[in-house]
C-alpha cells in the first residue's frame, strides 16, 4: 500500500472512531441522522414500490379485454365465444366472463386450468367467500350450474376482485348480443391499449404518485440535512483545530464523509426494514380503487441500487459542502463574521417554477413521460424556490420587525434574524415545505373529487334497480335497442320479493318524441303513467297523461321534479312495444336489491347486468377514494417529518447559541426575555413564509389542474384549515418545549467553558 493510501485509510479509521467514540453527543448525532435517513429511505422505497404495484395491477386487467381489442385472428386455434360484463353485488364491482369453446384448442384465460363447460363456473376467492355467506336467491342463482374451482392470483387484478367465469354451449352464447369470437387472450396492459375498456389509467396514477414522491422527498431531505447539521458548530470547531495542526482539506473531507456515510448506511439499512414492514399496510390502501397484492409492491434492481448507493453518496456530498468555511479558512470557524445578506434574486427559482406550470396550461405534453417531466420539475422547482427565497423573506420581515418595535425581545430577535436569516429560516424550512405540499395535494384531490363525483340529489333512485337494454342513440338521435317485454311470471316474481315497491317498464318510441338531455334533446322512451307513479325520484306525468315520453336512462341522474309530456299512444299499443329499461323500485335493503338482481340476471342471461344509481356512483368514486387516501398519507407524513425537523433544528440552534446567550445572562438579561427571543426567532420566519407557502401551494395546484385536466381549483374544506392551524400550533408547542433547557445551557459555567 502506498503512503497516500495509508494516510487515507488512517483518516477513515479516525473518522470511524470519531463517529462511534465521540461520547454521547456523537452517538446522539449518529442516531438522529440515521433515523432521518431511515424515514426518508422507507418513504422513498414505498412510493417507488407503489408505482410498480400500480403497473403490475393494471397488467392483470389485460386478459379481461380479450373481447374488445382489435387483434387479428390466430390460425390453428379453435375460436372461443367470449362475453364480458360488469355489474355489482352487495355494493362491490363484479366482473362476469361468459365463455364457450368451439373446440379442444380454444384459448384459456389466466388463473384457471381449463375452460369451464356448460353449467360450470370458476369464481375468485373474494366471490367464494360471498357465495358462502349469501343466500342462493341473492347471488348463486345468477350463475347457471355449479362451481368447479377458484381463479388463481395470476388472473386477479387485486386480492378482493370479484370475478366469475361461466361456461356455456356455443349455441347459447352465440345468441348474446355482445358476445364475439376470439382466438387469443389479450396480454397488453390497458395503459398501452387504445381499445381496452377494462382497467385503469395507470399512467395518470403514475403521474400523481411521481408528483407526490417528489413532494414527499423534499421534506425528508430537509430532515436529513437538519440532522447532519446537529452540533455543526462543535464539529466545525473540531475540524478547524485539525486543520491548525496540519490536516489537509482532503483529509478533513474524508473524516466528514465517513461520519455522514456511516449514519447514512445505517439509515438505509433501517429504511429497507421499514419498507418491508410497511408493505402490508400500504398494499391494503386502495390507491387505485382496489388494494394491491403484497408481492406487487416490489422494487426492481434499478430502484434498489439507486437508493442503496445514491443516498450514502448524497450524504457524503452534503457533508463535503457543509465544510466550505473550514476548507477555506480554519480560523474563520472560531472567529465568525456576519455573513453576507441574501439578495432579492433568490426569488427567481420560485418565479420560474410557477412560470413553468403556467406555461403548460393549454400546452399539456402528449405523453405521460412528458407530463411527468413537465409537472414534476415545476413542483420541485417551486419547492426549491421556497427554500432559496426563504432566507431573503426572513431577512426582509425581521428588519421590518426590528425597525418598528422598542420591545427588547423583539429587537434582539429581529437583529439576530437579519444578521443570519439562513439559520433562522433553516429551522422552519421543513414545516414550510409541509404546508406547501399539503396545500397543493389537498387542492388537487379536492378538485378532482368535486369535479368527478356526481352525488345524487336524494336516495330515491339509489334504491332503484335497472336492467337496461338500450344501446344508446343513433347519429340522428333515435333510440336504439330493446327487448321483449318481461313475462307476467317474471313481473309477479319481482313483485313477490319483500321490499319491492314497483316494477316499471320503459318502451321503445315509434313516435320519435324528444326529451331534454345533457347533450341536447334526445329521443325518449315511452312509459305508463300508472307505473311511473310507483317509481320514486323519477318525476311525474303531465296532468291527464296516460302514456308519457321519459328519459330512457333511469340511472342517469336524479329527475325528481321532471314533468314528462304526454304521448299520443294507447296503453294497449304501449304493451306491444319492445322494452328498453326495466326499473324495479326497492326499499334499499340488500336482500331486496340482490334478489331482484338475481331474478333479472337469470331472466336475461345475455344482457347487461342490473345495477342501481348508488352502485354506479360508488364505482365512479372508487378511484377518487384512493386519491383521497393518498392525500391523507401525504398530510400524515409531511407534518410529522416537519415536526421532527423543527425539533432537531431548535435543539441544535440552542446548542449553537449557548455562548452568546450565556454572556447576555451574565450582563443581566432575564431568562424569560431570552426565551421570548428564541420563540420569536423561530415563529417569525414560520409565519412570514407560511402564508407564501400556502398561497403558492394553491396556485401550483390550480395551474396543474388547469393544464392536466382543465379544472379550476376547488379549495379544501374546513378540515384542511383545522389541520393547518393544528400543525402551526403544534410547531409552536415544539419550540416552546425546548425553552426549559435554556436555563441549563446558558448558566455561568457555560460562559466560562466557552
Amino acid at each position: 500500500m502506498t503512503g497516500l493510501g495509508r494516510v487515507r485509510l488512517d483518516m477513515v479509521r479516525l473518522g470511524l472512531r470519531l463517529t462511534v467514540s465521540g461520547g454521547r453527543e456523537a452517538i446522539a448525532r449518529l442516531l438522529i441522522t440515521a433515523a432521518a435517513v431511515a424515514l426518508g429511505v422507507g418513504m422513498l422505497l414505498t412510493t417507488l414500490a407503489a408505482v410498480n404495484a400500480t403497473n403490475a395491477q393494471n397488467s392483470r386487467y389485460a386478459w379481461l379485454n380479450s373481447g374488445v381489442d382489435s387483434r387479428p385472428q390466430v390460425a390453428g386455434v379453435d375460436p372461443l365465444w367470449w362475453q364480458i360484463r360488469g355489474g355489482y353485488v352487495h355494493g362491490k364491482t363484479l366482473g362476469r366472463v361468459d365463455v364457450a369453446a368451439t373446440g379442444p384448442h380454444a384459448p384459456v384465460p389466466p388463473g384457471i386450468p381449463r375452460l369451464p363447460g356448460p353449467g360450470e363456473y370458476y369464481t375468485s376467492p373474494g366471490l367464494d367467500k360471498l357465495l358462502a355467506t349469501t343466500p342462493a336467491a341473492e347471488l348463486a342463482d345468477s350463475f347457471p350450474g355449479h362451481r368447479i374451482g377458484t381463479i388463481a392470483a395470476s388472473g386477479l387484478p387485486a386480492p378482493d376482485t370479484l370475478i366469475v367465469i361461466v361456461g356455456h354451449t356455443p349455441e347459447q352464447l352465440a345468441q348474446a348480443p355482445q358476445a364475439r369470437q376470439i382466438t387469443s387472450i389479450a396480454t397488453t396492459s390497458p395503459s398501452s391499449c387504445t381499445d381496452c375498456v377494462v382497467g385503469m389509467n395507470a399512467d395518470s396514477i403514475d403521474l400523481i404518485l411521481s408528483v407526490v414522491a417528489g413532494a414527499l422527498t423534499f421534506p425528508v431531505l430537509i430532515l436529513i440535512g437538519t440532522a447532519t447539521r446537529l452540533s455543526a458548530t462543535r464539529r466545525e470547531q473540531r475540524f478547524a483545530a485539525m486543520r491548525l495542526v496540519g490536516a489537509t482539506p482532503r483529509q478533513i473531507s474524508v473524516v466528514s464523509a465517513v461520519e455522514s456515510t456511516v449514519a447514512s448506511i445505517a439509515g438505509v439499512a433501517v429504511g429497507f426494514v421499514l419498507y418491508f414492514l410497511l408493505s402490508p399496510s400500504v398494499a391494503a390502501l386502495s390507491l387505485t380503487g382496489s388494494p394491491f397484492f403484497v408481492d406487487d409492491l416490489s422494487l426492481n434492481p434499478a430502484d434498489t441500487l439507486l437508493v442503496a448507493f445514491g443516498v450514502p453518496a448524497a450524504s457524503a456530498v452534503a457533508a463535503r459542502l457543509a465544510l466550505r468555511r473550514v476548507q477555506i479558512s480554519p480560523l474563520g470557524v472560531t472567529r465568525r463574521v456576519t455573513p453576507k445578506p441574501p439578495q432579492a434574486y433568490r426569488v427567481i427559482p420560485l418565479v420560474l417554477g410557477i412560470a413553468e406550470l403556467a406555461y403548460f396550461v393549454g400546452r399539456r405534453p402528449a405523453t405521460t413521460a412528458g407530463q411527468t417531466q413537465a409537472f414534476l420539475s415545476g413542483f420541485l422547482l417551486i419547492m426549491a424556490g421556497l427554500i432559496v427565497a426563504g432566507p431573503w423573506l426572513t431577512m426582509t420581515g425581521s428588519r421590518l420587525m426590528a425597525r418598528r418595535t422598542d420591545n427588547p425581545a423583539v429587537l434582539i430577535a429581529g437583529r439576530r434574524l437579519s444578521d443570519n436569516p439562513k439559520a433562522g429560516f433553516r429551522a422552519v424550512s421543513g414545516l414550510i415545505l409541509a404546508l406547501f405540499v399539503t396545500s397543493a395535494t389537498l387542492g388537487v384531490i379536492t378538485t378532482m373529487t368535486d369535479e368527478r363525483s356526481i352525488p345524487p340529489d336524494g336516495p330515491a333512485l339509489s334504491n332503484v334497480l335497472t336492467e337496461d337494454f338500450a344501446n344508446g342513440w343513433s347519429d340522428s338521435g333515435a333510440l336504439r335497442g330493446g327487448h321483449a317485454a318481461p313475462s307476467d311470471a317474471l313481473v309477479a316474481q319481482l313483485r313477490s320479493i319483500p321490499g319491492i315497491s314497483s316494477v316499471t317498464e320503459l318502451h321503445t318510441n315509434p313516435l320519435g318524441t324528444l326529451v331534454p338531455h345533457a347533450d341536447g334533446h334526445k329521443q325518449g322512451a315511452l312509459a305508463s303513467c300508472a307505473q311511473l307513479a310507483g317509481l320514486p325520484g323519477f318525476g311525474h306525468c303531465a296532468p291527464g297523461a296516460v302514456v308519457a315520453t321519459v328519459d330512457p336512462y333511469v340511472n342517469g341522474y336524479e329527475q325528481r321534479d321532471a314533468v314528462w309530456p304526454a304521448a299520443d299512444l294507447s296503453p294497449e299499443r304501449l304493451q306491444s312495444l319492445p322494452v328498453v329499461t326495466i326499473a324495479v323500485g326497492t326499499d334499499g335493503s340488500t336482500a331486496a336489491i340482490e334478489r331482484a338482481r338475481t331474478a333479472l340476471t337469470a331472466a336475461y342471461p345475455g344482457e347487461r347486468l342490473p345495477s342501481t344509481m348508488g352502485e354506479e356512483l360508488s364505482s365512479r368514486g372508487a378511484e377518487l377514494t384512493g386519491y383521497q387516501q393518498l392525500a391523507d398519507v401525504v398530510v400524515l407524513a409531511t407534518f410529522p417529518i416537519a415536526g421532527c425537523s423543527l425539533a432537531v433544528s431548535i435543539a441544535g440552534g440552542l446548542s449553537e447559541r449557548k455562548r452568546p446567550f450565556s454572556l447576555l445572562r451574565l450582563t443581566g438579561v432575564p431568562l424569560r426575555l431570552l426565551r421570548r427571543v428564541v420563540l420569536l426567532e423561530s415563529v417569525v420566519p414560520l409565519l412570514i413564509v407560511a402564508a407564501l407557502a400556502i398561497g403558492t401551494g394553491f396556485l401550483a395546484a390550480h395551474l396543474f389542474l388547469k393544464a392536466q385536466l382543465g379544472y379550476s381549483l376547488h379549495f379544501p374544506g374546513p378540515a384542511y384549515y383545522v389541520t393547518t392551524l393544528a400543525g402551526l400550533v403544534a410547531s409552536i408547542g415544539i419550540i416552546s418545549a425546548t425553552l426549559p433547557s435554556l436555563k441549563r445551557l446558558t448558566g455561568p459555567e457555560t460562559a466560562r467553558n466557552e
